[in-house]
């Protein structure tokens, strides 16, 4: 049987990720759209059908779900996604789970308590460039990671956003983080993953200075796991043109460099001269022919179907927000913040 999904908050990312990927995959069934823009969620019911809500606490009482994807401002994403969570519905929230750890704990308890999922929406571990790269990783052969540098630009949300120039992303009663919380969490989380290790200590600079915003628009991030290795991560939403989504992780016997190449999006340089290249395909951005399949969507209802633990649970989102947040308090305080 397959599972029945509504979608809250009709946006850019549900309209080019969320919608389609649930739409094409066999074991799910979108069946309600919920926004407070009412146009929006009708538009989309009219193309792939469902009901049509303006308030997701009706959507939760009223319609036939077994899951939600939580795709609304930031601000929003931990009391819908706990509101879901206690009405015993799996939960698909987009990043940063919450704007406060005690709401993230809070939503990992409600999940347990209820015996549902809660998934996070960090689309980079799932990308193959970054699945290849943890494998040649794991297999031994450039030795420890020592340091690291990881970037995440791009022109702005408004170029992406339904709203455009007057995008939530800007406000700081919806969005409260900005680039930071934004790109910035998305790599926190995938050096965690590929580093299989914890961030400990944290350093930061954020500033506004190029959008009409009162969040950051740029954000540097000086990092330390608890393994020792080092390195530094940007998030920016004034990279003109185009986009930068490249990792470069610099080892004991060589180093790789991840989605710097246009079309070998791996490369490893090691310690003998000699040179490896991987053609893995596009990974999903917000350039023109970029939206490929994340893999979240299809991970998320696999395990609902399967009852197996998900890639991305709660615990996880939690600790890349964690980071997120000492970024935010190192910045304001020009300290160093331990974890």
């Amino acid at each position: 049987m397959a599972v029945k999904v509504g979608i809250i908050g009709c946006g850019s990312i549900s309209i080019h990720r969320h919608i389609p990927e649930y739409f094409k995959h066999p074991d799910a069934q979108l069946v309600a759209f919920c926004d407070t823009d009412e146009q929006r969620a009708q538009a989309a019911a009219l193309e792939y059908g469902g009901e049509v809500y303006t308030d997701w606490r009706e959507m939760l009482d009223q319609a036939e779900l077994d899951a939600v994807s939580v795709c609304t401002p930031n601000a929003d994403h931990a009391p819908i996604s706990m509101g879901a969570l206690r009405a015993k519905k799996h939960v698909l929230c987009e990043k940063p789970m919450a704007t406060s750890m005690d709401d993230a704990r809070v939503m990992v308890k409600a999940a347990d308590k209820n015996g549902v999922q809660l998934m996070i929406g960090h689309n980079q571990r799932l990308m193959s460039p970054h699945r290849k790269a943890k494998e040649i990783l794991q297999g031994g052969s450039l030795g420890r990671v020592l340091t690291f540098r990881t970037a995440f630009g791009h022109g702005g949300p408004e170029s992406w956003s339904a709203e455009g120039k007057n995008t939530w992303f800007f406000r700081k009663d919806q969005a409260v983080i900005g680039a930071l919380g934004d790109l910035g969490v998305h790599k926190v989380d995938l050096l965690r993953w590929l580093l299989d290790d914890d961030i400990v200590e944290v350093g930061a600079l954020t500033g506004t200075l190029e959008k009409h915003a009162d969040v950051d628009d740029n954000a540097v991030m000086l990092l330390r796991t608890r393994g020792g290795a080092f390195g530094t991560l940007a998030a920016s939403w004034t990279h003109h043109p185009g986009e930068d989504n490249s990792t470069v992780l610099y080892c004991e016997k060589g180093h790789i460099r991840i989605v710097e190449d246009p079309v070998y999006q791996v490369v490893v340089h090691r310690g003998d001269g000699s040179v490896e290249k991987h053609e893995l395909g596009g990974i999903a951005t917000n350039e023109e022919g970029g939206q490929t399949d994340s893999g979240v969507i299809a991970s998320f209802v696999d395990a609902i179907t399967s009852g197996a633990p998900n890639p991305i649970p709660g615990e996880e989102g939690m600790k890349s927000l964690e980071v997120v947040l000492a970024a935010v308090k190192a910045a304001e305080t020009k300290s160093i913040v331990s974890l």
